[in-house]
């Protein structure tokens, strides 16, 4: 075949060079502009949080975010819910905050949406893998058998809610109790969420739990008291004993000064992880159930440099604090 051979119609007008240049650069320009315009959109978005920017405070390699909750349509609400529907904050969402904020671990937590069923949450564990806990709620009937397949599947505590109305009606100081003594023998945490109110009330029980203990949420201490409230000497009391932990998380559920510092929970915040620093993890609360503005996740996590101002106190709080709770490698 000639190589200078076209296939235009004899008699046709070939295209000159300058032409040819032309569109080249057209082409070009085209893409260039498509490539400005991806650079100008920026990063993406995460569901259910506002901001896009990485935090400012260094994220050591394998923090764990120790409090969030996965929901999925795939699985129905139970039928005691009365809230907000289901939507899908889910595994592929959350791996966008993960790409956002720089954690790897994550510690996935039933919800009261779900009342006692756990499968959205090891359904959730399972896509993340080994790097992956879950926190479950289970009722006194639960077998012994179905403890044992959700430890197998990556449980390692029950939680047992305070606040929120459960299926089977108000949670108890005797049901909290008896629920302890049910999941010991696997060797597992009890975490509760309560108001400092309750909290107090419960002052007896908790200190004589067979578990360790996880309190929820900076114990829920009421703005406007803070740390003068009494509960915070009942936790002070339980976390000197040595098998109590609390979460340093859900700083705009103990606030009345707002973001992005929220003062009055950061002064909570502090005073504990000063206290402990040993038996404090941090986590999210993703995705913020029930909040109608979206807190900046990445200023949350920012945070966490006012409530334990050292590294190293960082490193453990995100690290090895975790992984002695929940058992990582």
């Amino acid at each position: 075949m000639n190589p200078s051979r076209t296939d235009a119609p004899v008699g046709a007008a070939r295209p000159s060079r300058r032409t040819v240049l032309g569109a080249g650069g057209l082409i070009a320009a085209a893409m260039a502009a498509g490539t400005r315009a991806v650079r100008a959109k920026g990063p993406e978005p995460v569901p259910f949080s506002s901001g896009t920017e990485a935090p400012r405070t260094r994220v050591p390699p394998n923090a764990c975010d120790s409090h969030i909750h996965i929901f999925s349509t795939r699985f129905p609400a139970s039928s005691h819910w009365k809230g907000e529907p289901v939507v899908d904050a889910d595994v592929a969402a959350y791996r966008r905050f993960q790409k956002r904020i720089g954690t790897s671990r994550v510690v996935v937590v039933t919800p009261s949406t779900y009342g006692t069923d756990n499968r959205a949450t090891l359904d959730g564990v399972a896509q993340f893998g080994a790097s992956a806990r879950a926190v479950v709620v289970v009722d006194l009937d639960v077998s012994e058998a179905a403890l044992k397949d959700m430890a197998a599947r990556g449980a390692v505590g029950i939680r047992v809610n305070f606040g929120t109305p459960q299926s089977w009606g108000p949670t108890t100081a005797e049901r909290l109790e008896a629920m302890a003594e049910k999941v010991h023998p696997l060797g597992w945490h009890v975490q509760i969420y309560a108001t400092g109110d309750r909290i107090v009330e419960l002052a007896p029980v908790l200190s004589r739990l067979p578990t360790p203990l996880v309190i929820d949420h900076l114990a829920r201490l009421p703005p406007g008291q803070g740390v003068d409230h009494p509960a915070f000497a009942v936790v002070r009391r339980l976390l000197d004993g040595g098998r109590t932990w609390i979460k340093l998380s859900g700083a705009y559920l103990n606030t009345a000064s707002g973001p992005p510092d929220y003062a009055d929970a950061t002064a909570i915040a502090r005073a504990f992880a000063a206290a402990a620093p040993e038996r404090v993890v941090w986590g999210s609360d993703w995705p913020h159930r029930g909040e109608k503005h979206m807190p900046d996740d990445a200023r949350l996590f920012d945070l966490l440099a006012a409530w334990a101002p050292s590294e190293a106190a960082r490193d453990r709080i995100l690290v090895d604090n975790p992984a002695e709770l929940y058992g990582f490698a």
